[in-house]
């Protein structure tokens, strides 16, 4: 499909507005280059907002929700079904954008799409069930009880390796919630996030909504950090390194927001003795070299037992040795590029220094394979406890390979970094299944047996401990980050009784 044909049915022009409100605003004259990382060739321009463009944005999201709070929660998610219908009249198109701009294969992208209209079905059935509690009550003749409140306009932040799932994750929900949002996307992926607004443009007109689903790109000192500071956004959802998190998470509760961190993973596997080593290979295969490496799930740390890790080795670099690299849009590509050269060389920089700690790569290690776009090999590198770089997550596609002797030493390893989000355990034999389960097992958010890291279902809530950041996102009760507790308690009595006995009779 030509880029033309691609832009002109997603409504996409050359040069794009950083900013919408239920309309398109007019920007500066300062312009962002989307940069295709598979050859480097710049698929499009978007005018950048800035502070003002900013505060018309917050301003009508405001207004947005003193209206959307009062629609009923069902009519909400009949415009969030509308908006799924569209996804899936475009998915194609979308998912190859997608592909184009951040460099994932086309099934990938495909799938970031799917992801967005499960979500949205998610979301359709949840806003029948955003269900209170009632309470018993230690009072005669009073009733307690609980309920839901919509909070206000969510202000989101998305990182460039997933550019239109992590936005549904939080504004489907949060829109069925009552909540307006605002996104800033990733700098690295506007071009998806403009196309995904256009759709959601569409849908806002046909069912005349307010303003719910708002964009605006600019930058960090213009528009991040101030959007971030401000009071009229009680929740920030943020979605990138520990670092931004760090960031991100100071300044919220400097003004006593609520912030949602998704961030670093450097999650591992753990391969027994008793695994079925063939399921094994494949869902760690995917799971180091999917997306580049660039997924927060990615497998980056693999722990084998000493008796089937020679052999698990071998196969492992059989197999690295058939993916074939390439442009992401072509049949039979299972890895296209990272999504700068950046990136290249931070992994250049990671392999040297894992080198110099006592590593070896066992296979790959070259960057920039081609003359253009951003191509790596994927790495395997033995690595041994006292390498200090295996503690830190690189967004590449590295693999570091650990020896064990039994699986409570191998857990003991695997927990020892400070990143907590997904991890998965190999074996057929229910104990060590279950020793992983448990409370002395994996201290991540996400804990699977004989599965992939990456690959989670959006049922389940998504989310990670330690420096993960503690967020919880998309499926189970996550949408109660985009809600306001709210105890009530009625008194139905002519009488007027006190709670825990007290008595103040005048």
């Amino acid at each position: 499909m030509r880029k033309e044909d691609l832009f002109s049915t997603l409504g996409l022009s050359e040069v794009e507005s950083g900013a919408f409100c239920g309309e398109w605003l007019d920007c500066s004259d300062k312009e962002l280059s989307s940069i295709n990382p598979a050859n480097e060739e710049i698929l499009g321009k978007v005018r950048l907002a800035r502070s003002k463009e900013l505060e018309i944005v917050t301003s009508k999201a405001v207004e947005a929700f003193k209206k959307w709070r009062s629609v009923p929660a069902p009519r909400r998610g009949e415009v969030v079904r509308l908006f799924a219908e569209k996804l899936r009249k475009k998915k194609d198109y979308l998912g190859r954008l997608v592909s184009l701009e951040v460099g994932k294969i086309l099934s990938e992208g495909l799938g970031e799409v799917q992801e967005m209209i499960d979500i949205a079905d998610f979301a359709v059935g949840l806003s029948r069930q955003l269900y209170g509690l009632t309470i018993a009550s230690e009072r005669p003749r009073h009733r307690m009880f609980e309920q839901w409140i919509p909070l206000g306009p969510v202000g989101i932040i998305t990182a460039f390796n997933f550019p239109a799932a992590v936005w549904s994750w939080n504004s489907m929900i949060a829109a069925v919630c009552g909540d307006p949002v605002v996104w800033k996307p990733s700098p690295l992926a506007p071009l998806t996030a403009i196309a995904i607004t256009k759709i959601a443009e569409e849908v806002q007109k046909e069912t005349s909504s307010p303003p719910i689903f708002n964009l605006i790109i600019g930058t960090v000192e213009e528009v991040g950090e101030p959007m971030v500071k401000d009071r009229r956004y009680p929740l920030i959802s943020a979605t990138g390194s520990v670092a931004m998190g760090r960031r991100v998470g100071t300044l919220v509760a400097q003004r006593l927001g609520r912030s949602l961190l998704e961030l670093g993973g450097n999650n591992a596997s753990i391969v027994t003795e008793n695994a079925d080593l063939d399921l094994a290979l494949r869902a760690i295969l995917f799971a180091a070299v999917g997306t580049s490496g660039q997924r927060c799930t990615t497998t980056r740390r693999l722990f084998l037992h000493k008796s089937i890790k020679d052999q698990f080795v071998d196969r492992l670099v059989k197999a690295y040795s058939s993916i074939t690299i390439g442009d992401p849009l072509e049949e039979g590509v299972l890895m296209g590029p990272l999504i700068t050269s950046d990136a290249v060389d931070k992994m250049a920089k990671a392999l040297e220094i894992a080198e110099q700690q006592g590593g070896k790569i066992i296979y790959g290690g070259k960057t920039y394979i081609r003359p253009k776009g951003f191509f790596v090999e994927p790495t395997l590198v033995e690595a041994h406890n006292d390498m200090p770089i295996t503690c830190e997550e690189t967004f590449a596609p590295i693999l570091y390979i650990f020896e064990y002797n039994n699986l409570e030493e191998a857990i003991r390893m695997h927990n020892s970094v400070p990143q907590g989000l997904s991890s998965a355990i190999f074996t057929l034999n229910i104990r060590e299944a279950e020793l992983f389960l448990s409370p002395e097992g994996s201290d991540c958010g996400i804990a699977n047996v004989n599965t992939s890291t990456s690959g989670a279902e959006i049922g389940g809530a998504f989310g990670g401990e330690k420096d993960t950041g503690g967020g919880r996102e998309a499926g189970s009760d996550a949408w109660k980050n985009y809600m306001r507790r709210q105890t009530c308690t009625i008194n139905w009595a002519d009488e007027l009784p006190l709670a825990q006995g007290v008595k103040f009779d005048v």
